[in-house]
């Protein structure tokens, strides 16, 4: 499978939303209850995404030029990590979060941080973050997640 990596537009926006919803409804739901579901969703309308583009560096990554998947680097915070279901298990998040360590490198961080979803734990396990500490906001269940780049 042939993916392109690259910083999206504004006009990825809409894209975005619907990997993001389409993720949170069919993965995520597995871990979280329908109105946890439903309050993240609220953050991630294609309005909101163009907020999100103001703030951090989103990334997207393609197949035959629609967008499958979605992170982002705010700092030394790697966020909004999610790929359509459709996609998911073909390495393309791995895609994502290497082009994400690229930019840490070149940007001089020591530490990338993940706050992740139950869902996503063993994904950024598997990418060498470790648990430093659960965060808990209402019924929704963060864990927060680290990997040291250079000592």
């Amino acid at each position: 499978m042939d993916c392109q990596v690259r910083l999206a537009t504004i006009d990825d926006a809409a894209a975005i939303s619907h990997v993001v919803i389409s993720a949170l409804r069919e993965s995520n739901a597995q871990d979280y209850s329908p109105d946890v579901i439903a309050r993240v969703e609220q953050g991630f309308s294609a309005q909101g995404i163009i907020q999100l583009m103001m703030q951090r560096r989103v990334y997207v990554a393609s197949v035959d030029q629609r967008v499958v998947a979605t992170a982002s680097l705010d700092g030394d915070v790697v966020r909004s990590v999610f790929v359509d279901p459709q996609y998911q298990g073909a390495g393309i998040g791995r895609q994502l979060m290497a082009v994400i360590h690229s930019a840490a490198h070149e940007l001089g961080l020591d530490v990338l941080r993940v706050p992740s979803s139950i869902t996503a734990e063993g994904f950024y396990a598997s990418l060498g973050f470790r648990k430093v500490r659960d965060e808990f906001h209402g019924a929704e269940r963060t864990i927060v997640m680290q990997r040291v780049l250079r000592q």
